[in-house]
């Protein structure tokens, strides 16, 4: 098994120029102020597709272009923000797309995937997804583009952090949400190689806390059931072989709650004027401990990783209003 390398990632920035969006990065003069410390935000809900899958799925579809290998089809197994990534990366090449995932797939991810041109197979859990796909790439002239345990998916997720650290200049800290593992796996690369000095720290749905348990017991721990989190993002069983051992890198990882999922969402939508994902938002909890802690003035990098939201989700976030408590951390300090 060969892991990816920083060269990787930047192997997979050249190979994406043109094909994938360079996102803007955004800030909030008012959270900076509450926080005491200046959070840039990579607006990956911005990206094509509307979330930071797309470079993984891109970057391996056109290095098999560049190797002539492209197959006369392509599986993949997804929650959702992959399975659009893949539908929309195969379309540009005319490849037919068959995408594997859950019944309880967000309807909004379903839609867009399927507007791509992808057959989408569902199935009761993630697991008998996993083994479908499993099964069908079997098939000769079939490629399967698993949704984060690659070494190509996970150094074309670093390119966001590469580029967000290209325009940035320094940061003291990145935050990247953990499903898989494949985004902030990538983002410890770029983060290592282009500002080693600044701490990478995940975050995680507490629902779906498997990263965690097997950062503790130092093997790789699967949920017992499908996840009922928010973070629908970050509701895989398990992290991969190909992640796990970057994982162990990071210098910190947060599992949160999902009122604090909830909150973030809000406040993320409300303070950005940005449709961002409970995923995306679920960072910020991580933030607001790092910012209490960390000296005043310091600059965090968040990576929001995308803007897709079904209604029967949208109705969960805004179930109640958090917007009537103001993340005020600085004067609690005071106080």
């Amino acid at each position: 098994m060969r892991l990816p390398t920083f060269d990787d990632v930047h192997a997979a920035s050249l190979r994406l120029k043109g094909k994938v969006s360079r996102t803007p990065l955004l800030e909030s003069s008012l959270l900076n102020r509450w926080l005491g410390q200046r959070i840039l935000f990579k607006a990956e809900c911005l990206q094509t597709t509307g979330a930071f899958k797309m470079r993984g799925a891109t970057n391996f579809i056109s290095k098999l272009a560049e190797q002539n290998a492209l197959p006369s089809g392509i599986v993949a197994n997804s929650s959702g923000n992959h399975a659009q990534a893949v539908a929309y990366a195969a379309a540009q090449l005319n490849i037919p797309a068959t995408i594997y995932s859950t019944e309880n797939i967000s309807a909004v991810k379903a839609a867009a995937t399927k507007s791509y041109g992808a057959t989408l197979a569902l199935y009761p859990t993630r697991p008998e997804a996993d083994a479908a796909v499993a099964e069908a790439a079997k098939e000769e002239g079939t490629v399967w583009i698993p949704p984060f345990d690659h070494p190509d998916i996970i150094a074309g997720q670093g390119t966001a952090c590469m580029e967000a650290l290209e325009d940035a200049g320094k940061v003291d800290a990145v935050f990247a949400p953990c499903g898989g593992g494949g985004l902030i796996s990538g983002t410890l690369l770029a983060a290592r190689a282009l500002q080693p000095d600044a701490k990478v720290i995940g975050a995680e749905p507490q629902a779906a806390n498997d990263a965690s348990r097997s950062l503790q017991s130092g093997i790789i721990e699967s949920l017992p059931g499908p996840a009922n989190t928010l973070a629908d993002g970050a509701a895989t069983p398990s992290v991969g072989l190909h992640t796990f051992p970057l994982l162990q890198q990071l210098d910190d990882f947060y599992e949160v709650d999902e009122i604090q999922i909830a909150y973030w969402t809000q406040w993320l939508q409300h303070l950005l004027k940005l449709h961002v994902e409970p995923t995306s938002a679920m960072s910020m909890a991580a933030v607001t401990s790092w910012a209490l802690e960390a000296p005043k003035g310091q600059t965090a990098l968040v990576i929001l990783t995308g803007g897709n939201i079904s209604q029967q989700s949208m109705q969960k976030i805004w179930a109640t209003d958090y917007l009537l408590q103001p993340p005020n951390l600085t004067e609690q300090e005071q106080d």
